[in-house]
């Protein structure tokens, strides 16, 4: 499973219900105007405000899909990238190891 084409794909969606989601705000707003139920500029901060809130929610729940993610690989056993490379590393020492041994009875 690659975790970052994962992590790609879930900021996608965030980007795309960000904009579905200051799409319909600003419908809503619209349609309160038209209505008298607010003045042009208090649609206009209703719109601002909301995104903004929006926005710094969604941030922290990205941090938080990130740790979801990085928690749920780590439970179902996913090396990381630095057991991947302490792994590769011990290989080739006992490779190496190998090689002399081999190396030694063939002398």
């Amino acid at each position: 499973m690659d975790s970052n084409n994962l992590l790609k794909q879930l900021l996608m969606i965030g980007i795309g219900t960000t904009s579905l989601v200051a799409e319909k705000i600003r419908e809503v707003s619209e349609e309160w105007v038209k209505t008298g139920r607010l003045d042009p500029e208090q649609a206009r901060t209703f719109v601002d405000d909301f995104m903004n809130q929006f926005k710094s929610e969604q941030g922290n729940l990205e941090s938080q899909m990130q740790r979801l993610l990085k928690n749920t690989l780590q439970d179902i056993g996913v090396a990381n990238q630095s057991e991947v490379n302490e792994l590769r590393g011990r290989i080739d020492r006992l490779e190496r190891q190998v090689r002399d041994l081999e190396n030694r009875l063939w002398k």
